[in-house]
Formats: C-alpha cells, sequence, structure tokens
C-alpha cells in the first residue's frame, strides 16, 4: 500500500512526522496532493492536549494543493486542476447546512452532539498537514484557484482569512461603525481587514507587539491599543470619547480579552467571538449590564465550502487585500515538528507558517 508522511497527533505535546497510507478516494471523493499547508493555533491547543483528538489522527486543516484523484461520482473537476478546500467542509445536504449554517454540518447528528460541526479536517478525519488529504463531498468544497494566484497568496482562504472576516459579518459591522479587535494574531488582523471592507472608519487594534501593530495598519487599523502601556479598557473608552465600541472582536480566547471586550461596547453593542477557549468563561455582573444592556454576543465557526472560498479568493485577487505579510516562516514538512516548536512558543516574531512537502 503507497505510503505518504503526515504529521500525527501522539499524545500531549508531541506531534510527530510518521508514515500513513495514502487514503483510497470513495465516489463523493477528491485526493489532494498538498503542495502548501500551514499550523493553525488550534493545532496548537491539540498539541497541548486542550482540544481532544483521537491518536494517530493526521492535523492541519488548511489546504493548498493539486487534485491527484477524482472519486467516481465527481463532476466539474479535473485532475490536475489547482484548488483549496475550506477548514470547514460542509457536505452541503445536512439539516445544518439545510438550516443555513454550513459550519455546523453534522452538529446534533444522530452520531451525538459535537460544537465544532463541519469541521473535519484534522478533528475527527485526516488532515492536511501531509504530502496528501482526501477531501470529502469535493462538489461543495473544492474551488480552483486563479491563475496568478500564488500558494502563499490564498493560503490564508481555507481558515484565517475566513475566520476573521467573519468575525466582522457576524458582528454586522455598518459604515462608519467604530470596531476594536482584541489580539492581532493571524485572525486578528484578517478581523481587521473585514472590519474595513465592511465599513468601519475607525478601527482599533489590541497588541503589544511592534510588528503585529505595523501589519494591522496596514490592513486598515486606525488606533492602536498597546496593553502594555496601561489599562486597554480606559484606552479605547478615551478614543471614543467614553461612547464605547459597535462591535467588539475578540480573537484570542481567554478570559480577559473577552471580558475587556463586553466592557467597551456601546449599550447595544456586540461582541463577535473568534477565540477558542480552553476554559470555562465568567460574564461579569456590571460588563453585562445584568443583561439590560441590549448587548449581544455571537460565536462564529470558520464558514467553509467553495462559494466562500470562491469569494475570498476574489478578495485576494481584486488587490483589496493583501495578506502576504503574515507568512513569516518557510518550512519543509520534514521539518514540520521544528515549525510547531517555533509556532508553538511564538518565537522569532512568527505569524503563519508556510509548510510545503
Amino acid at each position: 500500500m503507497p505510503k505518504m508522511k503526515a504529521a500525527v497527533f501522539v499524545e500531549k505535546n508531541r506531534i510527530v512526522l510518521e508514515d500513513k497510507a495514502i487514503p483510497d478516494v470513495g465516489p463523493l471523493d477528491a485526493l489532494i496532493r498538498i503542495t502548501t499547508t500551514t499550523i493553525c493555533g488550534t493545532d496548537v491547543h491539540i498539541l497541548k492536549g486542550e482540544y481532544p483528538v483521537a491518536k494517530g489522527l493526521t492535523v492541519g486543516h488548511e489546504p493548498v494543493g493539486i487534485i491527484e484523484k477524482l472519486g467516481s461520482a465527481v463532476a466539474g473537476f479535473s485532475e490536475g486542476q489547482r484548488v483549496i478546500a475550506g477548514a470547514i467542509t460542509p457536505s452541503g445536504h445536512s439539516f445544518a447546512c439545510l438550516c443555513g449554517c454550513a459550519s455546523q454540518d453534522g452538529a446534533g447528528s444522530k452520531h451525538g452532539f459535537t460544537a465544532t460541526g463541519g469541521w473535519k479536517f484534522g478533528n475527527i478525519i485526516d488532515g492536511c498537514q501531509a504530502e496528501y488529504v482526501l477531501v470529502p463531498d469535493a462538489m461543495a468544497n473544492l474551488s480552483p484557484v486563479p491563475d496568478g494566484l500564488s500558494d502563499e497568496e490564498v493560503l490564508m482562504c481555507p481558515d484565517i482569512m475566513s475566520t476573521g472576516f467573519s468575525g466582522a459579518e457576524s458582528g454586522q459591522v455598518q459604515i462608519g461603525d467604530t470596531v476594536v479587535v482584541f489580539a492581532l494574531g493571524p485572525i486578528g488582523l484578517c478581523a481587521v481587514a473585514g472590519a474595513k471592507l465592511k465599513g468601519a472608519t475607525t478601527i482599533i487594534g489590541v497588541d503589544t507587539v511592534p510588528a503585529r501593530q505595523e501589519v494591522a495598519r496596514q490592513l486598515g487599523a486606525s488606533h492602536i491599543v498597546d496593553f502594555k502601556q496601561g489599562d486597554p479598557v480606559a484606552q479605547i473608552m478615551a478614543l471614543t470619547d467614553g461612547r464605547g465600541v459597535d462591535v467588539a472582536i475578540e480573537a484570542l480566547g481567554s478570559q480577559a480579552t473577552f471580558e475587556a471586550s463586553l466592557r467597551v461596547l456601546r449599550p447595544g453593542g456586540t461582541l463577535s467571538s473568534l477565540g477558542v477557549y480552553s476554559t470555562d468563561l465568567r460574564i461579569p455582573l456590571d460588563a453585562f449590564a445584568a443583561g439590560l444592556g441590549d448587548k449581544k454576543i455571537i460565536t462564529t465557526l470558520c464558514p467553509g465550502g467553495k462559494e466562500r472560498m470562491r469569494r475570498l479568493m476574489e478578495v485576494v485577487a481584486s488587490g483589496r487585500v493583501d495578506l502576504k505579510p503574515l507568512v513569516t516562516h518557510r518550512y519543509k514538512l520534514d521539518d514540520i515538528e521544528a515549525a510547531y516548536d517555533l509556532f508553538a512558543n511564538q518565537r522569532d516574531g512568527v505569524m503563519k507558517v508556510a509548510i510545503t512537502p
């Protein structure tokens, strides 16, 4: 049986490169030869044992590659075609999909409830940090890469760009809004870009890393709040003349940033939560106005599917957003354990790592 190299979760604090069988292709599947992928913060949660997955699972959920083999029932694509697939791979025919929430495909099914729904790669099926990945429901999930776009230009589309943009979309950012983004990691930076595209005219980024602050400015941030220079809530309220923000996007996944997001909202404002939380959250009575402040809290799982990917690649191709600066490091798949060590420990100014087999 032909083998491939794959990054496999072995146990807490151990993701290693192993040989695995190249997957068989079912009627609705497509086998993709990976040309570029990356490591996500969620993969680090898996590495640290904060998010449970099965031992032996191939991790990763951000694929760019070439169709190696198509299932017998797949139409509209050809072998040798360059494609991406979203981190979320909805079937298109589940209850969740038909209710308009494709990201939650599979949630609440007869197989048991899972809050992560349509996130299959590197969660409930083998993922993309490998030489090949099997894409389920290929006709709903494969999206051809436009000519002229490099792998690295579309590498953010499957997850980081889709998730960050959805923070602004779910928060219903409007023209003239004031928006704050807590934490300018890759998702937070994409949230800044998404808020600008949605029409926000004042965008406040909260972070202390100079390189991330600079990229945030390039992507549309009008103000930067460095939390090491004083209470970020006080700084944000001063910037808004005490009014507060229309939308606060929480892109880290911590109690501190979640609570601060609540505290800077104007009456009736929206907290758009993108963070992955590894402990229970507490909602302070005063920050939530005892439930009487008309405030809204909304969570979003990265939208996927081929139409979402097409739209994101159109944004990249238009030149309205340049996410190339987010790729700060490059590794071969053979060196992925070193890449994890760098990314998990946030050394050397790392934002995103491009991994190439």
